[in-house]
C-alpha cells in the first residue's frame, strides 16, 4: 500500500514540475510580447565584463579610508569623558543588609501566620 502511495506521489510531483515549466514558458512568451526583459537569476553573469581597478587605484581608496577612520577616532574618544566607578559605602551596604533582613523576617512571619490558621 505504501509503495503505491509513494509511486503516486512521485508521479504527481513530476506532473506538477511539468506544469511549472509550461507556465514559465508561457510567461516568458507573454513578457516577450510585451517587450519586458526576463528577470535574471541570482548569480547570472551580466552582458558586460567587470571593471578592474588597478593596484594604484586600490591603494588610493585604502589610503582615503584610513584617513577617514583616523579623523573619526579621536572625536569619539573626546566626546565621552570617563566616569569614575561608583562604589557602595559601608553605611549603604549596612542599610541594604538591614532592609533585606527585615523583608525576610516579614516574609517568615507571614508564612508562619498562614500555617497557624
Amino acid at each position: 500500500m505504501t509503495r503505491l502511495d509513494t509511486e503516486t506521489l512521485q508521479a504527481a510531483l513530476v506532473g506538477c514540475q511539468h506544469q511549472i515549466d509550461d507556465i514559465q514558458a508561457r510567461m516568458a512568451e507573454i513578457r516577450a510580447a510585451l517587450g519586458v526583459k526576463t528577470p535574471r537569476k541570482a548569480g547570472a553573469p551580466t552582458d558586460r565584463p567587470r571593471r578592474k581597478i588597478s593596484a594604484a587605484g586600490r591603494a588610493r581608496i585604502a589610503a582615503a579610508q584610513r584617513k577617514r577612520w583616523a579623523e573619526s577616532r579621536p572625536q569619539a574618544k573626546a566626546e565621552k569623558p570617563a566616569k569614575p566607578k561608583r562604589r557602595l559605602s559601608a553605611a549603604g551596604r549596612a542599610a541594604i543588609i538591614a532592609a533585606t533582613k527585615k523583608r525576610w523576617a516579614a516574609l517568615r512571619a507571614e508564612k508562619a501566620g498562614q500555617f497557624e490558621s
